[in-house]
C-alpha cells in the first residue's frame, strides 16, 4: 500500500498531504467537518489546544478529547514524454493511512486552565515505488510528532489568552534504488516551538479568536544526489539535504450565534512560507537558483453549525488555502502541492450530558503542478484527498 505523509501521535501514525504547504487542519477532530471554519474561536472541545489554547477557558473542569482517522488520496504522477530518464510511472503515490490524536483539559480555577496535547499536522511521505526515477527516490517520509502542554488565563469576563509550547519530533527517511538494491538513510531531530491566542467576546453571540503559532526548524543530514546511466551520467540532487523547516503562521476567526440553533463561523490565515523561498536544486554539480520559488500562503473558510435540538450539532463548511508555490509549472517531485479547496460535513451526537461522539468527512480538491526539473519531468494531475473521521469528548 502507497502511502502519503506519516505523523506520529498518541495512538497510531497519522497519514498528512501537501495541501497548501505542509500544514494540516485535519486531526480526526470536529472541525473537519466544518472544513475548519472557526478554528480559533469555536473552543467546543479540549482540541481548542492546538487551535487556540485561549479557547481552554470556555471548557469544563476537565474534558478528554480523541480523534481517530483514515485518509484515502489520489496524487499520480506522470513522466513527461521529453523527461531524460524514461520508463515506467509511479502512478497513484496515495493509499489509504490512519491517524489520533488525544487532548486533555483541566481548570485549575476559576481563571487558570491547563491542557496538554498529542498530535501531527505537518509532515511529507511519498511511495514512488519501483519506478523510472526510483535511483532518485522510492520512498520519502518526513513524520513528526507534537506534545503540547498549554495554559490558559481568563482575563476577565470576555478576553481569554493562552499560551503553549510545542515539544517536536522529526524523523525523516530516503530509499531509492542504488546498484540493483533499496538503499534506505535515516535521520530525526527534536525542534521547539510555542503558539499564543487571545479569545474575545465581542458580545454574547460573537466572538473573535486570534492565534499565532511559531516556526518549528528541524536539521536533517540525508544525501539526495544519485547519476542516471540510462541518461548520460546526468547527476541530480533533491533539496532535501539541509534544513526542513515550518513557518510561521497566523489565523483569525470569528464565531457568530444566530440563535439557539444556528451558529456562522470563518477563517482568516496565512503563512510564512515566503521565508523559504530560495531553496535550491543541483543538476550535474551546478546550482540551480530558485529564488522566490515559495510564496506566503493565504486561507479562508465558512462553515455553519445547526443544532436541532439538545442532542445533535450538525457542522457544514468550505476552505480555500492558496498555494505556496510561485508557479504550478516549476514545482518539485518531493513536494506535490498546489491551491485547494476543501468541503467539509459532520454531526455530533450528546451521548450522555457529559460525553458526546461524533463523524465527519472532508474532501479536498487539490491543484496540479508540474515538475520542470530534469531527469524526472512530469506532473501530478488533480489530486485529490478523502478524509473520514469520528471522535469522543468526555467531560467530568
Amino acid at each position: 500500500m502507497k502511502k502519503i505523509a506519516l505523523f506520529c501521535s498518541l495512538l497510531s501514525i497519522s497519514s498528512l498531504t501537501q495541501a497548501a504547504g505542509l500544514y494540516l487542519y485535519e486531526i480526526g477532530t470536529e472541525d473537519m467537518g466544518l472544513a475548519g471554519a472557526g478554528q480559533a474561536a469555536r473552543a467546543q472541545d479540549a482540541s481548542t489546544l492546538m487551535t487556540n489554547p485561549a479557547g481552554l477557558t470556555r471548557l469544563p473542569d476537565h474534558m478528554l478529547t480523541g480523534g481517530l482517522q483514515a485518509l484515502y488520496g489520489d496524487t499520480p504522477y506522470t513522466l513527461d514524454d521529453n523527461a531524460a530518464v524514461q520508463g515506467k510511472d509511479p502512478g497513484d503515490t496515495i493509499g489509504w493511512f490512519p491517524g489520533a490524536s488525544l487532548f486533555y483539559s483541566q481548570r485549575l480555577n476559576d481563571s487558570l486552565t491547563a491542557g496538554i496535547g498529542l498530535y501531527g499536522n505537518y509532515g511529507l511521505g511519498l511511495d514512488f515505488g519501483d519506478w523510472a526515477g526510483d535511483r532518485l527516490i522510492k520512498k520519502s517520509t518526513l513524520v513528526g510528532m507534537t506534545l503540547s502542554p498549554a495554559l490558559a488565563w481568563k482575563i476577565n469576563d470576555r478576553l481569554s489568552w493562552g499560551v503553549g509550547l510545542g515539544v517536536n519530533y522529526g524523523f525523516l527517511s530516503l530509499t531509492r534504488n542504488v546498484d540493483g538494491g533499496d538503499q534506505k538513510q535515516t535521520d530525526h531531530d527534536w525542534a521547539l516551538n510555542f503558539r499564543t491566542g487571545l479569545l474575545f467576546d465581542v458580545t454574547d453571540a460573537t466572538r473573535v479568536g486570534l492565534n499565532y503559532t511559531s516556526k518549528t526548524q528541524y536539521h536533517f543530514n540525508i544525501d539526495g544526489t544519485a547519476r542516471f546511466p540510462q541518461a548520460g551520467g546526468l547527476e541530480y540532487t533533491l533539496p532535501i539535504a539541509a534544513q526542513i523547516n515550518t513557518p510561521d503562521q497566523l489565523m483569525l476567526s470569528l464565531v457568530h450565534d444566530i440563535d439557539s440553533r444556528w451558529s456562522v463561523m470563518g477563517d482568516l490565515g496565512w503563512q510564512n512560507w515566503s521565508a523559504y523561498g530560495a531553496n535550491q536544486l543541483s543538476l550535474n554539480n551546478q546550482q540551480l537558483d530558485r529564488d522566490n520559488r515559495l510564496q506566503d500562503t493565504w486561507h479562508t473558510a465558512f462553515g455553519v453549525q445547526f443544532r436541532p435540538d439538545d442532542q445533535w450539532r450538525l457542522n457544514t463548511g468550505i476552505a480555500y488555502d492558496s498555494s505556496f508555490y510561485t508557479s504550478q509549472s516549476d514545482t518539485t517531485v518531493t513536494m506535490p502541492s498546489g491551491a485547494a479547496w476543501r468541503y467539509g460535513v459532520g454531526a455530533q451526537y450528546q451521548i450522555t450530558p457529559s460525553s458526546n461522539i461524533g463523524a465527519a468527512f472532508e474532501y479536498l480538491d487539490m491543484e496540479s503542478s508540474h515538475v520542470s526539473s530534469q531527469p524526472l519531468k512530469g506532473s501530478y494531475d488533480n489530486p485529490a484527498i478523502y478524509f473520514f473521521s469520528v471522535n469522543y469528548s468526555y467531560q467530568f
